[in-house]
């Protein structure tokens, strides 16, 4: 998975708490977000070409073992796009392995 297409699919779970949560009892405010990625950079011998970024998953494949990763860790402060100034509240269930 590409790091942007991880971190839109981020952006939609945490847009989807905050709608599940809206008038929810119990809220928690996103103060921010630290996320400890591995990923792996490709980039393209061909003119013009980016650099691109992909996240593995722990149980990558053996084409992705033979690839060169770092690990890198991101710090997200959310926002609002319609209020900048308001907290980010959040919600939804409790997962078994959170604590």
């Amino acid at each position: 998975m590409e790091l942007a297409d991880m971190i839109a699919q981020l952006r939609s779970e945490l847009s989807r708490a905050m709608a599940d949560g809206d008038g929810g009892e119990l809220r928690f405010q996103a103060e921010k977000l630290e996320l400890e990625l591995t990923v792996g950079v490709e980039r393209s011998r061909e003119p013009g070409a980016k650099v691109r970024f992909w996240v593995f998953d722990v149980n990558h494949s053996a084409r992705s073992a033979r690839t060169a990763t770092q690990r890198i860790m991101l710090t997200l402060q959310p926002v609002r796009g319609e209020a900048p100034d308001r907290p980010a509240l959040i919600s939804g269930a409790e997962l078994p392995d959170e604590t």
